[in-house]
């Protein structure tokens, strides 16, 4: 067809975000590691309606596979603040219902903690000072 535009495709996600729970960590059939957890991203807005700020909370669950997600099982825990740099997946499950179910979900890539241990061990801590960030990088994602 002449003159259609063939635009490149990308799947790359960015997503900052406190862990909703400690994460699940489990093998493969082929010995490989995986840990899951949940991201609470929060988006702050102005209602045209009311004139007041109001939040807004969004729950993506979250992958990680091999070296990664062995690294992700010690330091990752409910609460802290991560950056995490990934793909959208999409997975199909038939529930206990026997509906037919599809879940979008982030393969991480990279996971990236956003709080130093020591400050988020500390509540009363200043988050300016947790400037110390531990790194979980994975390019080995099985697919």
């Amino acid at each position: 067809m002449a003159g259609q535009i063939r635009l490149p495709e990308m799947n790359l996600v960015f997503l900052t975000g406190r862990l909703t729970r400690d994460p699940d960590n489990r093998m493969t059939q082929r010995g490989q590691a995986i840990c899951g957890f949940d991201i609470a991203v929060n988006r702050r807005y102005m209602d045209n309606a009311s004139g007041e700020w109001k939040d807004e909370v969004t729950y993506v669950p979250v992958t990680v596979f091999g070296d990664a997600a062995e690294r992700a099982k010690d330091r990752l825990k409910k609460g802290v603040p991560v950056l995490v740099e990934g793909r959208l997946t999409m997975s199909e499950f038939v529930d206990k219902s026997g509906q037919n179910r599809k879940i979008l979900r982030v393969t991480g890539r990279r996971v990236q903690i956003l709080q130093s241990a020591d400050a988020f061990n500390h509540e009363d801590s200043d988050m300016a000072q947790a400037q110390d960030a531990s790194e979980v990088a994975e390019d080995d994602v099985p697919f």
